[in-house]
Parts: structure tokens; C-alpha cells; sequence
């Protein structure tokens, strides 16, 4: 039996195929090859073309059919991972009517500001455990004020990985981890809120109906199954946002457990056994994979915009001539703290963790005479962790025990300065795995199918690459570097 898994990037769309005993990835395909390209007609604005992921995921899917030779028929389910926080909206004939407004989108931030002072930060902490700030019903709110016509013809409104279940099946379906990272779930009534509905004036009926994160949401159509050379009829059976999805590749199931991802942003997400929130809604709160109205299971997460796309950045104008294994290697040659040079990393968008501020990279301590560009590259690997540790402060506010981190063997995990810097100025081990989202959704899927009887059994052969354990002797550097760090966000803010 195999195992179909997809993640909806915003860089790319991959493909995991897992055989389900072994849990062994037997093919994996992404595309684009480059980095999925993201439309920003304005400053602040962020989209694309969700007809784009379709495609690529249509290329992935026929190259993994390809590489294994597996039978379609022995693929016993699908589990789909995406970008978090897009809004896609569809008419009666499930035509999408715009491009998707994607996660790193600022415009709606007044939106959701307005609608946080209107409901009351008792009602919106308390029940939506965060402000409406910048997520999926304040982009909707922005499409409602500014393109009416567009709006009236809304049938639906989805996030990137319903729309993918749709394009499957023919069937509209969401999640309550789907709603709540939407900001349309009340905790405390279980139920879509009311209030947040009448406040923007959504009709209930946009909302799809719900599914269950586990379990069979909708199966491959006909049409979808010709397309793609999938069986007619195999189940999806397991979806959630990336970065819960994430950490259920990880293993990430309980109260204490922490994970890490760094790719174009960054996020370090951790699982609370009761409802908390921060006051301040620099980090938010939601359904986890495994919650239900029975048994609390939330997620905190801390997203920082200016991750990989710092890194990206970096090289194409400092380090065209070189690839990223290069970049590390030049900038391991700086020492810690890159001479003084420092970085706050934000340029992607408004930063929740600002408070929805939007605010330019900054790079600050260059002389022309001592610093080169392996300071810089090193400075932007470490601004991206103090900008980490900032948000992981914060957590610990809030009640989270950090006592290690876990992390795919990917992205910027692969670079030895980010995680030894990590590890150093978190004071914790980081322990890397063999894994990534599509094959995580692949794992989620068998559980959403009832191939294995519990999270222990599908993640029983996740292999652990490597455990980078802090260095003592670094540890004041690595306190002076962010001590420095933090003065010059600060001055800045």
C-alpha cells in the first residue's frame, strides 16, 4: 500500500509517495524547479494564481507516478499540506474568481485592526484565541470593501489546500484547524463565530462544509483521476495548514513539543494543552491537527515573513556567482556576531510578531573598510534566529517549556551556521529528521485512512539525521550578538 502526499507552497508545489509499512519515501517531485513566482501588483501585496498550483502539482503528480511504477490503484489515500492564511474564492461552477491573496499579503491588516476593536479584545482573544489581524476573513473583508461585483459573486471561499481537495473531487470542504487559521472558529461555542460573520457581513454560506481533519473528506473524480493518472475513487483522507502539518511530520502531537520550519518564512509552532493566547497577538493560536471540542490541542505559532527570502535575496545580489553551500562556507569564516554587522530581517510584509507592523530590512554596523559579504551573509543567517529567539521569548511567556526544537533536514536547517546559531542563542538541542510536509501529509493520510492505529505507529521510522547540541563556550557571543540584535530592533520600532 502507498501513500500520497502534497504540499501547496508558496515556492512550489511537492509530491511524496510513501509506502505505508516501511514509511519509506519511494519518489518525491517538486515544481517549478526556480521558485513559484508571486504576484505583488503593490507594495505589501502578495499573490498567485491558484490555477498555478494545479499545474505544478499536476506535473509532480505524473513524474512520482512515473519515477516509482506504482500501481494507481495501490495508492490507498491522499493527504494534502498548504501555505497557510490564502483566501481563494469560487462561483456556483467552482470557477476561481481572482488570484489568491496568500499569506504574506499586508493589505488587509486595517481589516482585521478594525474588526479586533469593534468585537473587543475579550471576545476576540477569548474566543478566537488571536486578533483577526491579517488572516483569512480580513482578506476576504478587503475583497468585500474593494471589488463588490467580485464579491457578489463569491460561492465559496476556500484556503490553498481545500482548493486543491476541490480540484480532486468536485467537492468544497473545510477543516475546523482550517477555520481557525482563517480566524472564522469560536473556541468557545465550537462553532463558526457569529460574531465575526455579522461583523464583516459574510453569508454563513460562503463557508464550506466541514470535515474532519482525519478521515474521508471527498474522493478523486473522474475527470481529476484521467488527469492526473490517479485511481477514480482513492480518498482524501487527512489535510491541514503547513505549518500543523509540519509538526505532525515531526511527530509534534502533545503539550511541550516543539517544532521548527525555515523556508521562505520561518516558524517555530508549539503544541498547549489548554486555551492561552498572548495579549498581544504577536503569536498566534490554533486547532491543531489532533484537536477536537473533547480533547484541546492548540498550536502556537510564531511566523517570521523574512526567512529564505532573506537568504534568496542575499544571494542574487550579493552571491550571484555562488549557490548556498558556497554562501555558508564564505560566511563560516566570519566569527560569531559577523563583526558587528546586524540584520533585522523583515521586508516580506507585515510581521505579526511586530504587531502587524510593516517594516523594511535593516542592515545596520557596515564598515567599508572591515566587512565584506561574507559578513553579510552571516548577519542575515543570524538576524533570521534572533528574530527566532525574539519570538520563542515571548512563547516562554506564555507558559511554552522549550526544551528542544525539532526540525526537518531542510531549507535552512542545511546550513551549519543557522543551526548551530540556534541551538546556541536557544540554549537547546535541535534535532533534525529525514522528512519533510508532502511526506508528512502522506503519513497523515494513513492515519486519516486507518492504516496505522495512532501518530507512534505512522511516525515509527522517522529517522533522526542529526542532534546539534549548544556549545557553552559560544554562549556569551551568542548573548552579545543578540543582546546587540535586539537594541537595534528596538531603535527601529
Amino acid at each position: 500500500m502507498y501513500l500520497l502526499g502534497y504540499d501547496i507552497g508558496s515556492s512550489s508545489v511537492k509530491a511524496s509517495l510513501v509506502e505505508a509499512a516501511s514509511g519509506r519515501c519511494v519518489a518525491q517531485a517538486f515544481y517549478p524547479g526556480d521558485e513559484a513566482p508571486i504576484i505583488a501588483v503593490k507594495p505589501g501585496w502578495a499573490e498567485q494564481d491558484p490555477e498555478s498550483w494545479w499545474q505544478y502539482l499536476t506535473l509532480a503528480t505524473r513524474d512520482v507516478m512515473e519515477q516509482s511504477h506504482v500501481d494507481k490503484n495501490d495508492i490507498k489515500a491522499i493527504g494534502i499540506s498548504w501555505q497557510m492564511h490564502g483566501l481563494v474564492c469560487v462561483d456556483k461552477d467552482l470557477n476561481v474568481l481572482r488570484h489568491s491573496i496568500i499569506w504574506c499579503d499586508s493589505r488587509a491588516v486595517p481589516y482585521g485592526n478594525a474588526a479586533f476593536n469593534a468585537l473587543g479584545e475579550e471576545y476576540c482573544l477569548s474566543h478566537l484565541l488571536n486578533s483577526p489581524g491579517n488572516f483569512t476573513a480580513a482578506k476576504l473583508a478587503w475583497v468585500k470593501e474593494n471589488e463588490p461585483e467580485l464579491y457578489n459573486r463569491i460561492y465559496k471561499i476556500m484556503l490553498p489546500g481545500d482548493y486543491i481537495a476541490m480540484k480532486l473531487s468536485g467537492e468544497c470542504g473545510v477543516t475546523i484547524e482550517g477555520l481557525s487559521e482563517g480566524m472564522f472558529w469560536d473556541f468557545k461555542n465550537n462553532c463558526v463565530s457569529r460574531e465575526l460573520m455579522e461583523h464583516f457581513g459574510f453569508d454563513e454560506s460562503f463557508i464550506p462544509e466541514i470535515v474532519p481533519t482525519f478521515g474521508v473528506q471527498c474522493r478523486v473524480n473522474a475527470a481529476a483521476a484521467a488527469h492526473l493518472g490517479l485511481a477514480e475513487g482513492t480518498p482524501v483522507t487527512y489535510r491541514a495548514g503547513d505549518q500543523p502539518n509540519n509538526a505532525l511530520s515531526l511527530n509534534v502531537f502533545n503539550p511541550g513539543e516543539i517544532a521548527s520550519t525555515a523556508g521562505t518564512s520561518g516558524v517555530v509552532y508549539g503544541v498547549l494543552g489548554e486555551v492561552n493566547y498572548d495579549p498581544k497577538s504577536r503569536v498566534n493560536t490554533f486547532a491543531h491537527v489532533n484537536y477536537t471540542p473533547e480533547l484541546t490541542r492548540l498550536g502556537v505559532l510564531l511566523c517570521i515573513n523574512g526567512t529564505g527570502i532573506l537568504n534568496s535575496w542575499m544571494r542574487r545580489v550579493c552571491g550571484i556567482d555562488l549557490n548556498y553551500v558556497q554562501m555558508n562556507e564564505l560566511a563560516s569564516q566570519v566569527p560569531i556576531g559577523s563583526e558587528g554587522v546586524t540584520i533585522l530581517p523583515f521586508g516580506n510584509g507585515a510581521e505579526r510578531m511586530l504587531e502587524n507592523r510593516s517594516s523594511a530590512c535593516n542592515i545596520s554596523g557596515v564598515d567599508f573598510n572591515q566587512h565584506g559579504r561574507g559578513h553579510l551573509m552571516r548577519a542575515a543567517q543570524e538576524g533570521i534566529v534572533f528574530s527566532f529567539m525574539h519570538g520563542i521569548e515571548i512563547m516562554k511567556g506564555m507558559g511554552m517549556d522549550v526544551q528542544r526544537i525539532r526540525a526537518g533536514h531542510a531549507n535552512m536547517f542545511l546550513s551549519p551556521i543557522f543551526r548551530e546559531t540556534l541551538a546556541g542563542v536557544a540554549g537547546v538541542p535541535i534535532e533534525l529528521y529525514n522528512t519533510d510536509g508532502a511526506a508528512g501529509a502522506a503519513k497523515g493520510a494513513g492515519m486519516g485512512a486507518d492504516i496505522y492505529k495512532d501518530n507512534d505507529e505512522a511516525f515509527g521510522t522517522l529517522e533522526k539525521m542529526a542532534t546539534i547540541e549548544p556549545v557553552a563556550a559560544h554562549a556569551e557571543q551568542y548573548a552579545e550578538a543578540y543582546a546587540r540584535w535586539t537594541a537595534r530592533l528596538d531603535k527601529e520600532m
